[in-house]
């Protein structure tokens, strides 16, 4: 009878400790924050913000991937861009509620200019991460690329994934955060 005791705690024991143990794909995605770690991104998971589609299209809901970048030297406005066939498209959204309205834009001051910058601009990343971006901030000196980075690491949406190409991917995002930031800031 106490055998048999002994052997159920054992089982109830071991099965605990492999419920903690976390699914093949947290791993990989806790590898991949770690690598834009490493490169000087930001990485954060957050609540999709209202202005942009999240997951099955819907305006913010579910969860994405926050890539953020700080920039010294740089002034950028408060600016919002959507992933539109492959282009960032540039969303005015003026009463900061997601209210959009596109028919009373001036394209004449120097904010305007600043915004319509990266209007239409090709999304210059990776496939497997410009395929899952949903949209680009920037404000002050900080830009931020949203996107699904946990279709990154799954099988079903990357069977292509090696921990080995991590880092210059994060590399690419980074670069092309760079880029954008200084096109938006020339535009003055």
């Amino acid at each position: 009878m106490g055998l048999w005791i002994s052997i159920g705690i054992v089982l109830f024991v071991v099965g605990s400790i492999m419920a903690l143990k976390p699914s093949g794909v947290e791993q990989r995605l806790d590898k991949l924050r770690m690598g834009a770690r490493q490169v000087g991104l930001n990485p954060k998971l957050v609540a999709c913000p209202n202005w942009l589609r999240g997951r099955n299209d819907e305006l913010g809901k579910g969860m994405v991937g926050q890539y953020g970048l700080l920039i010294d030297g740089v002034t950028l406005p408060h600016s919002r861009y959507q992933n539109i066939d492959g282009q960032w498209r540039v969303l005015i959204d003026n009463t900061l509620t997601g209210n959009h309205d596109n028919h009373q834009i001036t394209k004449n001051t120097i904010y305007d200019q600043q915004l319509f910058v990266l209007d239409k601009t090709a999304i210059d990343l990776p496939d497997v991460i410009a395929n899952h971006s949903k949209g680009l901030e920037t404000k002050a000196n900080h830009i931020v690329l949203y996107w699904q980075d946990d279709a990154y690491v799954k099988p079903i949406s990357n069977p292509t994934y090696h921990a080995n190409a991590i880092e210059s991917d994060m590399l690419a995002i980074k670069t092309a955060l760079q880029t954008w930031a200084k096109v938006i800031n020339q535009a003055l």
